[in-house]
């Protein structure tokens, strides 16, 4: 182990291989150990260098010549001589045989340090010398080269002793050598890309430009273009002074400006709006009730509303009174589906001269979507109010709100909300868009809202509006509709002309009763289409001579068997099933509830997809049965060891509401009395522990119901007996009412008689 003079070289590594002058005159050794230091410490590895003579250096001083041979590592302490430092030195020559893994690195630390050199633009010389380093050794000490590694990496390159270990460090840095060069391109590419493309559209703009002076078309002129339109627009002044703002930020920003567009469009919104323009009313409600009956058959409320209405505003206009912003009605139709509600909002505009334009809210759940979104959103867009007046291009149409029971919210904010400033009178008329963010009157608009059912209205929204229910046609009704409305619109559809086919009133009536069973006229025109459908395949094919008559046979021939079938007499003919009435979302409807008992302890069952209210309607009519079963002709011992069942057909549908209660107790002392519930007569009302009859809410709807399922008698609670004036004149006329103020009454009219003689055994 020799003991060689140290040589600290402060912040410089000398790798074997490398050949090197130094200013230091140590002529008389023959080996030295070259040591890095940095900031003060050795290292603990060293680079063994023979001296291969001296040399005379730039300014006369005397130097030495060193040729680097191998590693050499410190062992013990040093000892301080005349000359300088001297310590023992473990020699460590890369005399390891060469294996797998070594070569491996070795091809990937020769590719990786190519592609540095590649990203690098470097000399073709470097990658020569690069691939004339043959030894795994020497290439690993090739990184010392590098100008990227710190004193500290190399120093760490030095110290390791293992080639393979060696190689493997060198190649890590040098992979991050290579990441840092690809980033630094790419970044480059892409600022150099970026700047050439804001280059490009620079000299094209201003080729733009050269190209809209010629066409007089510069900034100024698109400048004055749009103060012309604002002025011509007739804006409220301050809506005016906003847009007169926007524009001296256009012009201050240029045409060149990412802004200019927003701007624009927002300009271009502004101007939109009608200010100034309305439509020119047509006060007569004499020709308003004309077009309506003309319209619509029936719907008497809906168009007695609409003619007070129009007559109000005739004699205010007449008599020169100020017309009271908190005065507007917000009419809200609801009723079930295919009874004209849409429609008549086009009969309305057409009566009183204005603009129509129909929104849909059915799955809006976007605030958004009525109050429009701020501008420092991309892609922002006023609310569907803005753009319906837009469309009308009046600011006072007839704007019919469809489906308003269906609006929906989540997390971007409730629409219901939204709608409570748009349909209150003493607000609408500083309604603010947040888009335009300018007050918008909304009180010369009549606002009419269509829904299916109530119930889903929120109330504060439902409190805003002047609800007219529509409740259904009778059969009379649909039969004129048919012959006046629906029949000659399908003929016309289907190519016929009215010389080709016709069919009387009696055969309309046909196709009403045993086809449809709805509240509306929906289904009965498809009914109508499939029928004429037919008459026309048969002409345009000479299977058929025109005229043709559409009668019973043509009608069982084109449309099938019959689809509605009147079952009270068959449903009823045994104890223990009851005809109740109800309103679903499509109208009334009759519904069947069926009572039976067998042995066990279980007390009550109840199945039908019941709520919770019919649920307690149940419960509560077993208890009054059972709590007055002397008084009904009940054995109290009925009840023993027994349990109930309580049945509404049609399971699939859920059924909810406070109006089952007597058709429930009807069945169940059907059932346990044996006497059969008349087959002509529905019920509806709730009852009390007590025995007391309650009122409920759409009479009118389940007496044509009743009345369209044949059936001629209806209990109803004595507090609804007012509610018989909205029933049509030849329905009540047809059927027979009875007001009951408690069950017992309801029970007389609705069972048939106890027999005198038992039933007979088997």
């Amino acid at each position: 182990m020799p003991k060689l003079l140290l040589v600290p070289l402060d912040d410089t590594v000398v790798f074997p291989t490398m050949d090197l002058n130094l200013p230091l005159d140590v002529s008389s050794e023959e080996r030295v150990l070259l040591v890095p230091r940095h900031e003060g410490e050795y290292a603990k590895v060293g680079t063994i260098a023979k001296v291969t003579g001296t040399i005379r250096l730039p300014g006369g001083a005397v130097g030495v010549s060193l040729e680097s041979l191998h590693r050499g590592a410190i062992v013990g302490s040093a000892d301080a001589g005349p000359a300088g430092l001297r310590a023992d030195v473990e020699e460590h020559p890369d005399d390891k045989p060469v294996d797998k893994r070594t070569r491996e690195l070795e091809r990937e630390y020769r590719a990786v340090v190519e592609e540095i050199l590649e990203e690098r633009g470097a000399d073709e010389r470097v990658g020569a010398f690069l691939r004339s380093v043959v030894d795994p050794g020497p290439l690993a000490d090739t990184a010392g080269y590098s100008p990227d590694l710190t004193i500290e990496q190399k120093i760490r390159v030095l110290e390791t002793l293992d080639v393979t270990e060696r190689l493997e460090m060198a190649l890590g840095y040098q992979r991050e050598r290579l990441t840092e060069l690809q980033v630094r391109r790419r970044i480059r590419d892409d600022v150099e890309s970026g700047a050439q493309k804001q280059q490009r559209e620079y000299f094209l703009r201003q080729q733009m430009d050269s190209i809209r002076k010629e066409l007089g078309e510069d900034q100024g002129s698109v400048t004055e273009e749009y103060r012309t339109k604002i002025a011509d627009a007739g804006m409220p002044d301050e809506v005016r002074e906003q847009a007169e703002r926007e524009l001296d930020r256009l012009e201050r920003a240029g045409d060149q400006s990412g802004e200019s567009s927003m701007i624009r469009t927002y300009l271009d919104w502004l101007i939109a709006v009608p200010w100034s323009t309305t439509s020119e009313e047509v006060l007569d409600p004499i020709h308003a009730r004309e077009v309506l009956d003309a319209d619509h058959a029936g719907l008497e409320d809906v168009k007695d509303r609409i003619t007070e209405y129009i007559a109000v505003r005739k004699l205010r206009q007449e008599r020169g009174v100020e017309m009271d912003r908190k005065a507007g009605a917000i009419l809200t139709l609801i009723g079930p589906p295919g009874t004209g509600k849409t429609s008549i909002g086009e009969s309305i505009a057409r009566a009183t001269g204005r603009e129509f334009v129909r929104m849909s809210l059915g799955g809006v759940r976007d605030e958004a979507e009525i109050r429009g979104h701020r501008r420092t959103y991309i892609g922002a867009l006023p609310g569907r109010l803005v753009r319906a007046l837009r469309d009308a291009e009046t600011m006072n149409p007839v704007i019919m709100l469809d489906e308003v029971d269906k609006v929906g919210a989540d997390w971007r904010g409730d629409p219901s909300a939204a709608l409570l400033e748009v349909l209150d009178p003493a607000q609408n008329h500083a309604f603010r868009d947040h888009y335009l963010d300018v007050e918008i009157d909304l009180s010369q608009v009549l606002f009419i809202a269509t829904a299916n059912v109530a119930e889903t209205i929120p109330g504060p929204l439902l409190d805003r509006m002047e609800v007219i229910r529509f409740d259904g046609y009778t059969v009379a009704e649909k039969t004129a509709i048919a012959r006046d409305y629906l029949w000659p619109r399908q003929r016309e559809r289907n190519g016929l002309r009215e010389d080709e086919v016709s069919a009387d009133d009696e055969t309309l009536k046909l196709v009403v009763a045993e086809y449809t069973h709805e509240a509306g006229v929906r289904q009965l025109e498809r009914e109508l289409g499939t029928l004429l459908r037919k008459v026309a395949t048969k002409i345009a094919s000479d299977a058929v001579q025109a005229p043709v008559t559409v009668d019973v046979e043509v009608v069982r021939d084109a449309l099938g068997r019959q689809k509605v079938f009147q079952e009270a007499a068959a449903r009823t003919a045994v104890p223990g099933v009851s005809t109740g009435l109800a309103v679903t979302g499509v109208g009334g409807d009759v519904l069947f509830v069926e009572a039976n008992s067998m042995k066990g302890k279980h007390g009550l069952t109840l199945t039908g997809q019941l709520g919770d209210v019919m649920k307690e309607s149940a419960r509560i009519a077993l208890t009054y049965v059972r709590a007055h079963a002397a008084d009904l002709g009940i054995d109290e011992d009925a009840f023993d060891e027994r349990e109930f069942h309580v049945h509404v057909p049609a399971g699939a549908i859920p059924k909810d509401g406070p109006s089952a209660g007597v058709a429930m107790t009807t069945a169940l002392t059907s059932l346990l009395t044996g006497r059969p519930v008349r087959h002509t007569v529905g019920m509806t009302g709730e009852v009390t522990l007590q025995g007391r009859v309650l009122p409920i809410g759409g009479l009118k709807q389940k007496v044509l119901a009743a009345h369209a399922a044949g059936l001629t008698d209806v209990i109803l609670p004595e507090r609804n007996r007012a509610d018989l004036d909205d029933v049509p004149d030849d329905v009540r006329e047809a059927m027979s009412f009875h007001p009951v103020m408690t069950i017992g009454e309801a029970l007389d009219v609705a069972l048939e008689p106890a027999r005198v003689e038992p039933l007979p055994t088997t």
